[in-house]
């Protein structure tokens, strides 16, 4: 179920982060019964194909607008839960190759969804972005297994759920109250406490923490919440400081 305001309006609009990237925040979508804000992450690559990360709402407009930037090659499902508008892009854009984490399948299958999903992402780019943006699934967990994507031209880092940052002004008592006992409001906004639980192996990602710090990003782009527009690693360090530090 979705609702109407979001606090990042407009939605299902382009709006320019840097060089070729944009994002584009879509309605929320009704998660435990809590209101999560959505947000979509636009690339465009050397070639002028368009890489769509965790695609939101799409609109006629929305969709006017994307074709316009140009052709749409790849749609990606970044985690087990973000995957609710893969099938709508794929009706629009029948030519985009789509590509999902691990666990999204099993799952959409479960929530008897019939999703057509082309390829598996794995721990390295594949030779469609090679050399363009870098990825790795996070390790360390059994159940939460996430994609991250790091836009090298724009030093953009592209996460989902790893860290989420919900502004309180933004939201209802009764959500607000739920982020902020859940580590997920801004301004110290991280990784939920339910999905920290999840990681079991702390020094399998505490390995792929540094190597997301050591790509330098100067951005930080996430799906729920107000994302990191400076201070890249900064942001990182001080949401998995209960790891980093450890």
């Amino acid at each position: 179920m979705t609702t109407t305001s979001t606090g990042y309006e407009p939605l299902d609009t382009l709006k320019p982060v840097s060089g070729d990237v944009w994002l584009v925040d879509g309605p929320a979508i009704r998660f435990y019964g809590m209101p999560f804000s959505t947000r979509a992450t636009i690339v465009r690559l050397a070639s002028g194909a368009l890489w769509v990360h965790s695609p939101t709402r799409l609109s006629q407009a929305l969709a006017a607008d994307v074709a316009a930037l140009g052709q749409v090659a790849h749609l990606v499902a970044p985690n087990w839960i973000h995957y609710a508008y893969i099938a709508d892009w794929q009706a629009r854009f029948p030519g985009a190759v789509a590509w999902a984490a691990p666990g999204v399948a099993a799952r959409a299958a479960k929530r008897g969804m019939s999703l057509r999903f082309d390829h598996a992402l794995g721990q390295e780019a594949p030779g469609a972005w090679d050399g363009e943006i870098d990825q790795m699934i996070v390790r360390g967990s059994e159940i939460h297994r996430e994609a991250v994507f790091f836009h090298r031209a724009t030093r953009t880092l592209i996460l989902t759920d790893l860290i989420e940052n919900f502004e309180p002004a933004k939201l209802g008592f009764w959500f607000r109250l739920a982020t902020r006992i859940g580590g997920i409001q801004d301004p110290d906004g991280t990784m939920p406490r339910d999905m920290r639980a999840t990681f079991r192996d702390r020094a399998a990602l505490k390995r792929d923490l540094e190597r997301m710090i050591g790509w330098a990003p100067a951005r930080v782009i996430v799906a729920h919440g107000r994302w990191y527009q400076t201070d890249g690693v900064a942001e990182l360090q001080r949401a998995f400081r209960w790891v980093l530090q450890g």
